[in-house]
């Protein structure tokens, strides 16, 4: 069994002073960084994802410093970068037939936004027959509203996470996943 890490849209539009930040995006980008040095130093195989805007989007608009990859997860050269126009990281992408012909059948899941990428990308990958660990402390979201109602960030994480856990799988910190990677 082969494990890889996919690290889903850490752009810099997410981040303090970009078009669409979240709460708690340092921090989880900080923890997806730590996620990609152990993966780098195990030597496991990565898949950074890019969104990039098609039409009429407020965020990761081509040509912005706000698309681009944030410096803390920055690809190195010899690592995947898959671009994307959907929420979902396997949408009229690559993505499967990359990891197929990597022989990956899991995956640790970290990115933005817990409640729609994150949260697409670890259903598909599911139904695509992967296991998932998704890192509940490598992701981050933002405060949603519906009708009058508004639900807090840190609601609509926990929510989102537990909505996973279980059926599209294991909803962890990123240190207990890492400490069962090294079994």
């Amino acid at each position: 069994m082969s494990v890889g890490l996919l690290i889903v849209d850490i752009q810099n539009d997410y981040f303090p002073g970009g078009k669409w930040e979240l709460d708690g995006s340092e921090k989880a980008g900080n923890v997806a960084g730590n996620l990609l040095t152990f993966f780098r130093e195990h030597k496991m195989p990565v898949v950074h994802i890019q969104h990039v805007a098609k039409a009429d989007s407020p965020f990761f608009v081509p040509g912005t410093p706000g698309v681009e990859i944030r410096p803390v997860v920055k690809p190195l050269p010899n690592e995947t970068l898959i671009q994307k126009n959907f929420p979902n990281a396997f949408r009229e992408t690559k993505l499967l037939d990359h990891l197929r012909s990597q022989g990956i059948d899991q995956l640790v899941i970290t990115g933005m936004m817990t409640h729609m990428c994150v949260d697409a990308a670890a259903r598909a990958a599911t139904d695509f027959g992967f296991q998932c660990r998704i890192a509940q402390d490598g992701c981050a979201t933002r405060t949603l509203n519906l009708n009058d109602k508004t639900v807090p960030a840190p609601e609509v994480h926990a929510a989102f996470l537990a909505a996973l856990n279980g059926a599209y799988g294991r909803v962890l910190p990123a240190d207990s996943i890492m400490k069962e990677l090294q079994k």
